[in-house]
């Protein structure tokens, strides 16, 4: 780093604790680093970085801004992924690695026109060094997904009978996941691990031996529906309002 090249690119980024001071040990208000990733793991502690604000911007840190990171975020992920292996598990759903067959409902469609405009969004934002917005596509893919398709498909996996639209959902759901470790695989690598072993590697004994071994995913623009993304948005936009005027109303 004495070397002349990197003294006019290096810059010195503040972090600021909870009330907005810099932090300094002189202060006495800096934050061991250690302590917060034994609680909440580096993935949480990384994931804040990247997304919190921009590269080379101040930012302030405080432990509870990781916490809800954890709980808004991380485990949100988690749970559906456990929702998913659980149900598998009961229906011994066994993935292919064929091409998928032709969706059985609207919200399969939906979710993976949206899936594959994230690969876009990811691959553009991690191009142009822009973890950040990377990070953030990433979070709102995962809301919806949790919030929006499993909530709205959980019947179909609730279901005795296993036929094609469930077998369907189940596929869906299953890209979702991988395709996701993979795109975390740069910014939470061992959360990115973990759903890969768990997804990939007790599966297909061939894969690559680590999420970090594979190709980064490559989206299918055929497979992006503008329409029905406009459609599924305002679906949405519908569901919030009615929320809103019920609790205003204060209907159960």
């Amino acid at each position: 780093f004495n070397s002349p090249c990197f003294k006019n690119v290096i810059c010195l980024v503040h972090i600021l604790d909870d009330k907005g001071n810099k932090m300094s040990k002189a202060k006495g208000n800096v934050i061991e680093p250690g302590v917060v990733i034994n609680k909440y793991g580096a993935d949480a502690l990384r994931w804040y970085f990247f997304t919190a604000s921009p590269p080379g911007n101040v930012r302030r840190f405080s432990e509870k801004l990781v916490s809800e990171i954890t709980r808004r975020f991380l485990l949100t992920l988690w749970n559906v992924h456990s929702f998913f292996i659980t149900y598998a598990n009961i229906d011994h759903f066994t993935p292919s690695s064929k091409e998928a067959p032709p969706y059985q409902s609207e919200l399969d469609s939906w979710i993976i026109s949206e899936l594959n405009q994230l690969i876009l969004d990811v691959d553009a934002a991690l191009a142009g060094y822009n973890p950040t917005e990377a990070g953030r596509k990433i979070e709102s893919f995962v809301d919806e997904l949790s919030n929006w398709y499993v909530r709205r498909s959980r019947r179909r996996f609730w279901k005795s009978e296993n036929d094609a639209d469930k077998l369907s959902a189940y596929t869906a759901l299953y890209q979702c996941l991988v395709t996701l470790a993979k795109l975390l695989a740069p910014l939470a690598p061992y959360l990115a691990e973990e759903l890969y072993q768990n997804l990939v590697g007790s599966v297909f004994p061939e894969a690559p031996e680590s999420v970090h071994l594979t190709d980064f995913p490559v989206a299918d623009k055929s497979k992006i529906d503008q329409q029905l993304s406009e459609d599924i948005r305002l679906a949405m936009r519908v569901c919030r309002l009615g929320r809103a005027a019920r609790s205003q109303a204060g209907i159960k």
